[in-house]
C-alpha cells in the first residue's frame, strides 16, 4: 500500500488515508506473487524456536508459528506486543534494525529513527557553546522521527504471509484487556520517575502501575486498532500522526507532518564476514555494532596464541578483552555515522591487515596508556531484542529501542505510546560524552534527515547457507561486547547455550580511562577484583551487561536461551 502524497488539510483531525480493505487487496496480490516466484522453503527443522524478552511476546510468537506463520510474521506480532507489555523498550515510538534470513538469503532492514528537518548540529548547545545537561535525554526536545511502524509494515509487505490485522490483534488485546505487571517493570519505572517528574507526562500514564496487578492502556489499544485497520498510513498520516505532531508543537525543533510523511526505511546490505567456519551476518552502519563485533572476533583470532590456556573470565581474559575493546571504541568515535551522509571506511576497518595491526598493538600485561590508543586509520536495558526461527529455517534477529528506559518519558496524549529520546545518540558536541559515556566527532553530528549512530547488533551466524545462531541484546554501548562474549563462551569454551548466556560479562569502552564495568547480577569481586585493580583497572558497577536472546540450531533441531538477567523466556514450536 502506498502512502498518499496529498497534504493534510490544516485543522483537519484526520488526513485522507486508504481504507484497510484496499490494503488487504494489495497485500494478497503480493502474497500471490511471492508464491508464483518460489518464496517458501521446504521444511528443514523439526521445530521453530523463540527467545523473547517476556512471556507475553513469547506466547504470541508461539501462536503465530503454530498457525504456520513464518519468522517475520512472528517478529511483527512480537514487536507490537512488546510495545504494550514491555514499555521500557518495546515500542511504536522508536526504531531499530531487523536482520532477516529468508529462503537462504540475507536481508537487513534499517528502520532507525531520523532527525527532523528543522534539526541543527548545535540544537543542544547553550549560548556559550556548551551542551545543555539533559536536553537531549528527557522531554520533547530529545525526540527523533519514529521508524518502528514503517519498518514492521515494510517487513510484512516483503515477507509476511499472515494478515496485518491478525498480527496486531494480540497487542490490541493486551492493551485493552491488560497484562499482569512484572516486578522488573516496576523497578525500571521507579528508577526513571525522578528524571521524568515535572518534565514529562510519564507519571500520569505509568505511575499507577503496580506489581502483580493488571495494567490497561486503552488509548494505546485504540491507536493499535487504527493501525491494524488503516495500515502504516495511519501512523504517518492519520489521526495518530496528528496527535504526535500536536504533542510536539511547542517544541523548538518540532517533528512536523512533513517529517512523518517523508520518513522511509532502508533495505541495506548486511555485513557478512567469515569467522571460525561461519558466516557472520550482522548490522551495517548506521550501526557501529556489526563492525565492532567483527573487529573483536577477528582480532581475538589474530591473538589466539595470547588467549590460549587463559581461563574464562580470569583477570587475564578480562584484560585482553578490554585491550581489544579500547581499539574498537576508538575507531567507532572517529569513523562511523550515517552512510547516507558520509562515505564510511568500512572495508578498511575490517581489512585483515588492519585488524592484525590493531591486535598487535595491545599490551599483554597492563592497560595501554589512553594517549597511545587512537583511531587506527590514518585520515538501552534501554533497548530490547528477540530472536525467532521457523521450521523452514527462516530467521529474524530484531533489535529496537526507545534509547533510554521509557525513552524521552513523553507519552503522546490520546494515543498512549511513549516517544524515543534517540537524538541523544548523535554527537551533540564533538568530544562530549552522551548518556552512555560515548564520545563522537563531526561524522555523527546532527543533520536534518540523518540517522544517528547505534550500537544495536542483531546478528545471524550461518554455515553452508543454513542458520546456525540467531543472537542479539539490548545494552547501548555494551551490546556488541556482550554478544562477542556469549559467542566465545559457546565456541571457545564449549558451554551450553544456557550457561553461555548466564555467565558473567564485563564491559570496557576506552573512556572513562581504564574502567571495567561489572554488573550486580554477576559482580567482579574477591581475588579477580584484586588482580584487576592491581593491574591498574578501575572497577565500576553498571546495571546489567545486556539481555541476550539467542537460538542455536543443532543439526535439524533448534535450542533457545533467554538471559536470566531479565524476564525473557523461550518457546519451541513443533
Amino acid at each position: 500500500m502506498k502512502i498518499s502524497t496529498k497534504k493534510p488539510v490544516q485543522g483537519a483531525s484526520t488526513p485522507e488515508i486508504p481504507e484497510h480493505d484496499a490494503a488487504e487487496e494489495s497485500w494478497h496480490l503480493i502474497q500471490r506473487a511471492k508464491r508464483e516466484t518460489g518464496y517458501g522453503a521446504k521444511l528443514k527443522l523439526k521445530a521453530g524456536a523463540v527467545a523473547a524478552p517476556d512471556r507475553y511476546s513469547a506466547d504470541v510468537a508461539e501462536a503465530v508459528l503454530e498457525e504456520d506463520g513464518n519468522a517475520v510474521d512472528a517478529a511483527i506480532a512480537v514487536a507490537f506486543v512488546l510495545a504494550v507489555t514491555y514499555p521500557e523498550a518495546g515500542n511504536i515510538g522508536g526504531g531499530g534494525f531487523m536482520n532477516i534470513h529468508f529462503d537462504g538469503q540475507p536481508y537487513f532492514l534499517d528502520y532507525r529513527e531520523c532527525a527532523p528537518a528543522q534539526a541543527t548540529r548545535d540544537m543542544y548547545l547553550d549560548d556559550a557553546g556548551e551542551v545543555v545537561p539533559g536536553k537531549s535525554v528527557v522531554g520533547r526536545h530529545s525526540v527523533a522521527i519514529p521508524g518502528t511502524v514503517r519498518g514492521l509494515w515494510d517487513a510484512h509487505q516483503r515477507f509476511g504471509t499472515m494478515s496485518w490485522q491478525r498480527l496486531l490483534d494480540p497487542a490490541i488485546r493486551y492493551a485493552k484487556q491488560g497484562f499482569v505487571v512484572h516486578r522488573q517493570l516496576i523497578e525500571r519505572r521507579d528508577v526513571m520517575l525522578a528524571d521524568f517528574e515535572c518534565k514529562t507526562n510519564f507519571t500520569r500514564f505509568f505511575g499507577a502501575m503496580a506489581q502483580g496487578k493488571v495494567f490497561r492502556q486503552p488509548d494505546l489499544g485504540n491507536t493499535l486498532t487504527r493501525i491494524a485497520k488503516y495500515g502504516v498510513s495511519e501512523f504517518y498520516l492519520g489521526a495518530t500522526a496528528e496527535m504526535l505532531v500536536r504533542q510536539l508543537s511547542t517544541y523548538d525543533v518540532p517533528i512536523t507532518r512533513d517529517d512523518l510523511r517523508n520518513y522511509c526505511t532502508v533495505w541495506r546490505k548486511p555485513l557478512i564476514e567469515t569467522w571460525n567456519g561461519y558466516q557472520v551476518v550482522t548490522a551495517p552502519p548506521p550501526s557501529s555494532g556489526g563492525i565492532g563485533l567483527i573487529q573483536l572476533l577477528k582480532m581475538k583470532e589474530v591473538l589466539k596464541g595470547a588467549f590460549a590456556g587463559v581461563a574464562h573470565n580470569s583477570a587475564q581474559y578480562v584484560h585482553l578483552f578490554s585491550e581489544l575493546a579500547k581499539r574498537v571504541f576508538a575507531d567507532r568515535a572517529e569513523y562511523l555515522g550515517d552512510p547516507d551522509f558520509q562515505t564510511l571506511p568500512v572495508d578498511r576497518l575490517l581489512h585483515p591487515a588492519y585488524l592484525r595491526s590493531r591486535a598487535m598493538e595491545i599490551d599483554l600485561a597492563a592497560p595501554s596508556k589512553i594517549g597511545a590508543v587512537k583511531p587506527g586509520l590514518q585520515e538501552s536495558d534501554e533497548t530490547t531484542h528477540f530472536s525467532i526461527i521457523d521450521k523452514a529455517g527462516n530467521a529474524v534477529s530484531n533489535t529496537y529501542t526507545l534509547n533510554s528506559k521509557f525513552g524521552s518519558g513523553v507519552v503522546v496524549e490520546g494515543a498512549g505510546f511513549l516517544l524515543n529520546n534517540d537524538m541523544d545518540d548523535f554527537s551533540c558536541k564533538p568530544g562530549v560524552a552522551n548518556r552512555f559515556g560515548l564520545v563522537g566527532t563531526d561524522i555523527n553530528a546532527i543533520a536534518p534527515g540523518k540517522r544517528m549512530l547505534s550500537s544495536m547488533t542483531p546478528t545471524i551466524l550461518t554455515k553452508d547457507g543454513q542458520v546456525s545462531l540467531v543472537i542479539g541484546t539490548p545494552g547501548g554501548s555494551r551490546i556488541f561486547g556482550s554478544i562477542f562474549q556469549v559467542i566465545n563462551n559457546v565456541h571457545d569454551f564449549g558451554m551450553s547455550l544456557t550457561q553461555a548466556v548466564a555467565e558473567m560479562r564485563v564491559h570496557h569502552q576506552l573512556l572513562p580511562v581504564d574502567t571495567v564495568y561489572w554488573e550486580p547480577y554477576a559482580p567482579i569481586e574477591g581475588v579477580l577484583a584484586e588482580e584487576l585493580i592491581g593491574r591498574g583497572y578501575n572497577l565500576q558497577p553498571r546495571f546489567t551487561n545486556g539481555d541476550i536472546q539467542v537460538i542455536r540450531v543443532n543439526d535439524d533441531m533448534p535450542e533457545a536461551a533467554a538471559d536470566p538477567r531479565a524476564r525473557g523466556t523461550v518457546r519451541l514450536v513443533n
